[in-house]
């Protein structure tokens, strides 16, 4: 004969150790800080500074600033959408998932936005105001930029001063030039298309009407591919002196993945290739930008 048994007595609580705990915590905050942007942004940073013949000791210093940066913003995202991202359930936010709360999420944010100030003038006052300016750019786009026809703006501003704080860390400050801020600035908006791309539903479903859900996917892949080709161009062409073969190579090379992507997103409309093929034409980008070097000057 069985007897009922007492769920709580049968199922005590899990206890777990200090250790435990802390791993979980660390866990949470490294995947609610959007780790593969903040990353990419970081490295791209700190390889324009290597470019363009900055020392060892900047080059670590704007690996340090930009990384704390893009902490600050990632986890302010995640901060500021808590409850949309588990309104729809993602699986890729821990706060959602219950693997860290929002609170800590926003004092971690919190802090990190606290420490971009005095580290970003530790490169000096031009470059500090322009890397503060992009991480404000960053934010305001987390507080409500991102539901408005207006949300690519933020991407710009901020991807277009990536290579004003790095020269502006250089010894006498000088100014980037201006082909290299706009090439930027384009990258933002398309990396700021191409982003958006897989989350369209769950943000069209928590109220986010930005422009690339105002586009919808076939618009906004096209849009994206349009905006890097022509991030492509403007790196291959706009520097002083004739392109070289590289160059030449790079851009045939972007021109037909824009062309493939828009092609395959007209016809079908699901398809995942245009965005693939859109990222590939934002990494064809970086690497002619990376190859631009000492030009990034003024």
């Amino acid at each position: 004969m069985s007897e009922d048994v007492d769920p709580a007595v049968a199922a005590p609580p899990v206890r777990r150790s200090p250790a435990h705990r802390g791993r979980l915590l660390a866990t949470g905050l490294v995947g609610a800080c959007h780790p593969a942007p903040t990353l990419a942004v970081t490295v791209l940073g700190t390889l324009l500074a290597i470019a363009s013949g900055a020392g060892p000791r900047t080059v670590l210093q704007l690996a340090l600033v930009f990384l704390v940066g893009q902490l600050s913003i990632g986890w302010s995202n995640d901060w500021v959408d808590a409850a949309r991202d588990a309104a729809v359930d993602r699986p890729d936010k821990p706060v959602a998932r219950g693997l860290v709360d929002r609170r800590t999420v926003g004092r971690a944010a919190l802090l990190a936005g606290l420490l971009t100030l005095p580290l970003s003038f530790s490169l000096g006052p031009r470059a500090g105001t322009a890397h503060v300016v992009a991480v404000g750019a960053g934010w305001v786009y987390n507080l409500g930029v991102k539901a408005t026809m207006w949300s690519w703006a933020p991407y710009a501003v901020c991807f277009g001063l990536l290579p004003a704080v790095v020269t502006l860390s250089l010894p006498g400050s000088p100014a980037p030039a201006a082909w290299a801020m706009t090439a930027g600035a384009l990258l933002g908006v398309g990396a700021h298309l191409a982003n958006v791309l897989p989350d369209l539903e769950d943000d069209r479903r928590t109220g986010v009407r930005g422009l690339p859900h105002r586009l919808g996917r076939t618009g906004s892949t096209v849009l994206a591919c349009v905006v890097l080709l022509l991030a492509s161009a403007v790196v291959v062409l706009a520097p002083p002196g004739s392109p070289g073969p590289l160059g030449w190579a790079a851009l045939v090379v972007a021109t037909v993945l824009a062309l493939t992507g828009t092609l395959v997103s007209l016809r079908s409309a699901g398809s995942r290739l245009p965005f693939l093929l859109t990222i590939a034409v934002a990494m064809v980008d970086v690497v002619l930008l990376l190859s631009s070097g000492a030009s990034l000057l003024a």
